[in-house]
């Protein structure tokens, strides 16, 4: 073997080895599946699953612009243009005690100058949280009395959000519901606690709610009903309220009252909504008050309502125009 040779056959051997290293450095891995979001239609149109859980989640919320108007007995007018926006999560799960659920709502406003129709500065706040098992539910939420009638002229609620625990029943055409809530300081107690319960019916276009609440701390406490019928092209509602004095779900004097409203379809865009209340307060003073409420649905989800309201004890005319896009 001479020297030429010896050196071809040295640069083959180091060739193969290099070769053979290279080779082993750049096998890839594996990819990994990916995973997509999938939609959840266990609880209405909206929710996904959450990936890598059975968990569902619905994101929903809308922004706001409105303008609100005021003309007293003086004919002085004062008006306040401001926004405001709502966030939401539902998260909502089946177990063997039935539909787990997890709500947390978010509400943030900037009003700029305080009027006689609304506040003033920037705040972001909880609207609501709570969670809710089967039919138990607990947390910070909107109570029973915050469901009044259509449009915007009746006050037929007055405190409607509250620390609470609750159980509720939903069935074929019947509701019921009993929950104990933890009420402010406008009683005198500062750690007051109340009852309250709700019964509901419907049967074809007619329907009737029913609501008691009983403060302990101020011992007093008061009912609602609500009765509701589809009566030619819209919803004829009817309600009333009677407090035994004032307490904290109900704590501006309101003695009874009295008020009705017609939501008029006038098409498939356009809803008319006239109404009136009448109200006696426990100093015997009282007042009526009457007003319409105009919803034009621009497109989906894009929406706007005027409403004109009037006063017979203060002669104020009070209204506000809004345009509001919901998702």
């Amino acid at each position: 073997m001479n020297i030429k040779s010896l050196l071809l056959g040295s640069a083959a051997a180091l060739a193969v080895v290099s070769g053979a290293q290279a080779a082993d450095a750049i096998v890839a891995a594996e990819p990994e599946p990916a995973e997509y979001v999938k939609v959840c239609d266990a609880f209405g149109t909206g929710y996904f699953y959450i990936p890598g859980t059975e968990t569902c989640l619905n994101i929903g919320g809308w922004v706001r612009f409105q303008t609100d108007v005021v003309k007293d007995a003086a004919d002085d007018y004062a008006y306040n243009a401001w926004g405001k926006a709502y966030l939401s999560f539902d998260a909502r799960s089946e177990s063997e005690f039935g539909t787990v659920q997890g709500f947390i709502a978010i509400e943030g406003d900037y009003t700029g100058r305080t009027t006689t129709l609304s506040g003033d500065g920037n705040a972001i706040y909880v609207d609501e949280a709570f969670l809710a098992v089967g039919g138990f539910k607990a947390g910070y939420f909107y109570h029973y009395l915050d469901a009044g009638l259509n449009g915007e002229t009746d006050k037929l609620g007055d405190n409607t959000e509250f620390v609470s625990v609750q159980y509720n029943y939903t069935g074929e055409g019947f509701t019921a519901g009993l929950g104990l809530d933890e009420l402010g300081t406008d009683a005198g107690d500062l750690n007051g606690v109340g009852v309250s319960g709700q019964l509901g019916a419907s049967l074809g276009g007619i329907s009737a709610t029913l609501v008691g609440y009983y403060d302990t701390s101020a011992s007093e406490g008061g009912v609602r009903a609500i009765l509701g019928a589809e009566v030619g092209p819209g919803t004829f509602q009817l309600g009333g309220l009677y407090n035994s004095g004032i307490n904290n779900y109900f704590d501006n004097g309101t003695e009874w009252a009295v008020a009705a409203s017609y939501a008029i379809k006038a098409t498939d865009a356009l809803t008319v909504t006239p109404g009136v209340q009448y109200t006696e307060y426990d100093t015997g003073a009282d007042d009526w008050k009457a007003g319409v409420t105009v919803d034009y649905a621009l497109t989906q989800g894009l929406t706007t309502k005027t409403s004109i309201q009037y006063s017979d004890s203060t002669e104020d005319v009070t209204g506000f125009f809004r345009i509001q896009r919901s998702f």
